[in-house]
C-alpha cells in the first residue's frame, strides 16, 4: 500500500470547491489540518475530509460560539 500523497492548498481548494484563500483562513482560524514543509503548507486529503465531516468549516457555530 502506497502512502497518501501530500497536496497543496490549491489542490485542497479544488477538492472542496472553495478558493485557496479560504483554505489558508480555515488553517489559521478553524484548525484545518496542515503540515509545514519548509515554507510550504502541505495537506493530506484524508485528514481534510475527516475535518470536514467533524464540522470543521461550520462557520455558523464557530462565529456564534457553541450554538448560542
Amino acid at each position: 500500500m502506497e502512502p497518501e500523497p501530500w497536496v497543496t492548498a490549491e489542490q485542497v481548494a479544488h477538492h472542496l470547491g472553495v478558493v485557496k484563500d479560504t483554505v489558508y483562513r480555515w488553517r489559521e482560524q478553524r484548525n484545518l489540518p496542515a503540515h509545514r514543509v519548509g515554507r510550504l503548507w502541505k495537506f493530506q486529503i484524508s485528514e481534510v475530509d475527516e475535518w470536514v465531516r467533524a464540522g470543521g468549516p461550520d462557520t455558523f457555530s464557530a462565529e456564534k460560539g457553541h450554538g448560542s
